[in-house]
């Protein structure tokens, strides 16, 4: 009672130093539990342009506020905001007296999010395809909604993958230039360092950027603005890791200028949930700040997050039901402990300096310069002439056999011959004796080959990817009056990625000969300007283990926007442009033999140059009711990725590729009220001229000119993809008690291909001097009205939590998701599909049938399915001391269910297709991705 007695006193104080016809509101902001005030706690007036931050003392002060209804945002990351409904009466100052924030539950929720979004685990060097990590910090309750409840089922907001969206660190953009999304594990770990995040939803306007049609985070971790105090934490969970431990300090702005922030932690696990997943990261995080004067500071942050982690396979429903729910075919049992094949390594330092320029009470301008770099890896087993190590490679397995047709005849089915049947057995048999790769087979198969003085024939490498990158930028913001808000900046990023092949472990043998199996000659080397080159142990030892291929990624992008934010009482708008300029290039270091005038030395450069436009209009209907109204046109370069289909082995591009043209917009109708919070919006977006490439080994794709069943090995291009995503999102919270809040989420989504793109491949079994660009053109696949595969495009979630005012909580939420679809083939719904590449005049099988053909290429969706998670925690204040702990039981039900998936190519036509399925047991069936069990995370912590 004393303590707030001399609140309100002080604040008081304040007031009087204020004349007395100042119309204003002024207020104290404490912690509830230490009833400490708080600093740079953000306090702004809605509907209006005015926002303060609380001094040392946790006072703000706000001026010239209009007279009349007003709602006050009180917010701080970690913290629980309060909106509160206050009448101004001009020519008076409202005192509040003391503001309590207390601790924002959502926020312990953050800490287990990592197990969500590290659970994207690509074949390749890409960054993150879950848009869950987007939303770690975000207030908007169907945001939390589609992060916390339906991330683990891979939802997408509005159907979008992350590079449609924009991360930022302090204002410099985090997404990749290779494929235009962030890697999530370059802050993985350091939760309570990122906790400081800004969002926008959308299209809707950032301070930072232009953004995307998705919406922007940006992270800040400058060191003034982290609350003073230590942190101490302890988790174990049975997701991807088991344990993890946390410490986190931050200093506060002391008398001098000086400001730190230090934070680290490490997570790992011998098996995470899946077989053989193993996992080992370490984070460490700093953030240091001088302040000179009142307008000058000078940040440095710096962010190191190492990560290693085993994969777990996709399987197919045959595979799935012999090896069980948790069944992983990367590993294999290595001198008593269990080996995965397919380990992910990230390792990419982010350091960053920072100056911080206030030029007047009214406009910021701060410039940063960023170095980005480390390594990527994605490791596998490689074989030359010796036998596919994977067990669940198809002639391994029981549909081998009870899938057969006679190839003399169509129509001969033999998978329920007796002798089949019986080799069906033995397979299954033998799979369930010899389901785990086996490591001491291929180091014996290598002792073997040194022995005969011959190559290895099995080595573990990496795909490996190392990036260098600068970037330098510039934000503006300035008031320029009292309704107009400026927003500006500039961005330049240089990019050097070095892409190759390396070998990490002989597996026993003396030497791996850096050649091609599959070719003869000079096409079989790797590097004709080192033919017939040798890898040894000393030279994998000492980390120069390149082989087979290796080359540079360049590029340099410019990009500035600028925006103009319009308050007014009734009505607010915005409008904002930009212009980017995209240089990509090519640098191979091997001259291949397959390529051996268009691969070694700089390729072409390739320019792009892209511009957007957005703008919005809020109608305030009331006080408390909005109507929003957004909309966007733009144009983006395609990715590294894209461009260079092939960039292995050649400096081919994809023909006439074209930037995206993206059109976007949304119509929100809000509510926001100190008890009631909700917002239902629809949402369109269009894009047109999309890209995308994949690797696969096809059977009867190519005419069968050498007796080989038109097999082989192709790089995939689909050009001109059309997408259209419409739906509808519903977030709902109302606050029935002081103790009680109901929760209700919905999203609805129509996402489908919107026309029938190209498709080509490129066949390296055609090059020659003559064809260095083997690319056979198969014509349009009829895709339109097929849906987008990558997540649920229903969800439903409804909540409920009690929050105790002793500092206990707990809640549950139900959630329906549904209209998951598989990923489908696009060379199957060419033209190409019903051709038989035996016939001489390429004619169609004759037994292919259009109602057959549409049986066969039904886009498989996947079951519905209910998730029913769990929350609680409990917080103790001893002296100036906080302990916590915070718990979450994820699907009680342990529910089982799939995320994703995809359609196997290697069956290339009409006759191959219908043989497999109609087997009833199919070699080439789909393989799946499955969502977690039940599940479980608990936080123990200590807050000083």
């Amino acid at each position: 009672m004393k303590k707030l007695v001399f609140s309100t006193l002080l604040v008081m104080q304040v007031l009087f130093s204020f004349a007395q016809t100042t119309t204003g509101i002024t207020g104290k902001v404490v912690d509830s539990k230490t009833q400490k005030p708080l600093q740079n706690v953000v306090a702004s007036i809605q509907n209006t342009s005015l926002t303060v931050l609380t001094d040392a003392m946790g006072i703000f002060t706000f001026k010239d506020v209009p007279k009349g209804s007003q709602l006050i945002q009180i917010k701080s990351a970690g913290l629980k905001d309060q909106l509160l409904a206050v009448e101004v009466e001009e020519g008076k100052i409202l005192d509040l007296g003391v503001v309590v924030l207390e601790e924002d539950i959502t926020s312990e929720q953050q800490l287990s999010l990592i197990t969500i979004t590290e659970n994207d685990l690509g074949d390749d060097n890409s960054g993150s395809e879950s848009t869950a990590g987007l939303l770690q910090a975000s207030r908007d309750v169907f945001q939390q909604a589609a992060a916390f409840n339906w991330g683990q089922a891979r939802f997408r907001i509005r159907g979008l993958d992350n590079e449609y969206g924009t991360t930022m660190i302090n204002g410099v953009t985090m997404n990749k230039i290779y494929d235009g999304r962030p890697q999530w594990s370059n802050w993985g770990g350091l939760n309570d360092a990122t906790r400081n995040q800004e969002f926008t939803t959308g299209l809707a306007p950032s301070d930072y950027t232009f953004g995307g049609i998705l919406g922007t985070q940006e992270i800040n971790t400058r060191a003034s603005i982290y609350r003073k105090g230590s942190r101490l934490s302890f988790s174990g969970t049975n997701t991807n890791y088991s344990w993890r431990t946390m410490a986190t300090h931050a200093s506060g702005m002391g008398t001098n200028g000086w400001a730190f922030v230090v934070s680290a932690s490490g997570r790992w696990a011998k098996e995470g949930y899946f077989e053989g997943t193993d996992y080992d990261a370490k984070a460490l995080f700093a953030s240091v700040e001088k302040r000179f004067n009142k307008h000058h500071s000078l940040g440095f942050t710096s962010i190191y997050s190492e990560n290693s982690r085993g994969k777990s396979s996709p399987n197919t429903d045959e595979v799935r039901n012999l090896g069980g729910e948790k069944y992983n075919s990367y590993w294999g049992w290595q001198d008593g402990k269990k080996r995965n094949s397919r380990d992910k390594v990230v390792d990419e330092p982010i350091l960053m300096l920072t100056h911080y320029w206030k030029v007047t009470d009214k406009t910021n301008l701060n410039t940063s310069v960023t170095y980005q770099f480390g390594k990527i890896g994605n490791s596998r087993l490689d074989f030359n002439g010796a036998d596919n190590p994977d067990p669940t490679y198809y002639r391994n397995l029981p549909s081998f056999y009870t899938s057969a047709y006679d190839p003399d005849d169509y129509t001969n089915f033999l998978g329920d011959d007796p002798a089949n049947v019986a080799a069906g057995q033995a397979a299954a048999s033998n799979f369930l004796a010899h389901k785990q790769i086996d490591w001491n087979a291929m180091y014996e198969a290598n002792r073997a080959t040194n022995e005969a003085g011959l190559s290895a024939a099995y080595i573990l490498y990496e795909d490996r990817t190392d990036d260098k990158v600068w970037t330098a930028n510039t934000i503006f913001n300035s008031q320029l009056a009292d309704n107009i808000n400026m927003n500006a900046g500039v961005t330049f990023r240089k990019l050097k990625s070095h892409n190759f092949a390396n070998i990490l472990d002989l597996l026993g043998a003396d030497y791996f000969r850096d050649v091609d199996n599959f070719q003869a000659g000079d096409r079989a080397e790797a590097d004709l300007n080192n033919p017939q080159r040798q890898i040894t142990e000393l030279q994998v030892n000492s980390g120069d283990g390149k082989f087979s291929y290796n080359y540079n990624l360049l590029a340099n992008t410019v990009d500035a926007f600028t925006q103009f934010k319009f308050t007014y009482k009734k009505i607010d708008f915005y409008l904002a442009e930009s212009f980017t300029r995209t240089q990509y290039q090519r640098e191979g270091l091997y001259r291949n033999g397959i390529y051996s005038t268009n691969s070694f030395g700089k390729s072409n450069k390739y320019i792009y140059e892209n511009f957007g436009f957005k703008g919005g209009l809020t109608y305030k209907i009331t006080g408390k009711q909005f109507l929003a109204v957004n909309a966007a046109y733009m144009t983006k370069a395609p990715s590294l990725r894209n461009l260079f289909p092939n960039a292995r082995i050649n400096d081919n591009v994809v023909g006439d590729l074209k930037s995206e043209n993206i059109t976007s917009g949304d119509v929100s109708y809000i509510i926001k009220a100190p008890k009631f919070k909700s917002r239902i919006t629809a949402f369109y977006s269009n894009i047109k001229n999309a890209t995308e490439t994949s690797f696969y080994f096809g059977e009867g794709i190519f005419a069968d000119d050498g007796g080989d069943g038109g097999d082989a090995f192709v790089a995939e291009t689909v050009k001109g993809i059309e997408k259209q995503n419409i739906g509808l999102e519903l977030g709902m919270e109302y606050q029935i008690t002081s103790t009680i809040k109901l929760s209700l989420s919905g999203a609805y989504g129509e996402y489908t291909y919107n026309n029938n793109p190209n498709v080509s491949l490129n066949n390296d079994d055609l090059a020659s001097a003559t064809n260095t660009n083997p690319v056979t053109e198969y014509g349009p696949a009829y895709l339109k009205g097929y849906r987008l595969a990558g997540g649920p495009q229903t969800a439903a979630s409804f909540g409920i939590e009690y929050r105790d005012p002793k500092f206990w909580w707990i809640g549950a939420n139900a959630n329906y998701l549904a209209d998951n679809y598989l990923d489908i083939s696009s060379l199957l719904r060419t033209d190409n599909f019903f051709r038989n590449p035996q016939d001489p005049e390429g004619l169609s099988f004759p037994e292919a049938t259009q109602e057959r053909g549409a049986q066969l290429l039904k886009q498989e969706r996947f079951d519905d399915f209910y998730l029913v998670n769990l929350t609680g925690g409990k917080s103790w204040k001893i002296k100036s001391t906080t302990f916590g702990l915070f718990a979450t039981i994820n699907n009680v039900l342990d529910v089982d269910y799939k995320t994703g998936g995809f359609e196997q190519t290697r069956n290339g036509n009409f006759r191959e297709v219908n043989q497999d399925v109609s087997s009833g047991t199919p070699a080439f069936a789909p393989k799946y991705f499955y969502g977690y069990g039940r599940t479980y995370f608990l936080n123990l912590y200590v807050n000083f």
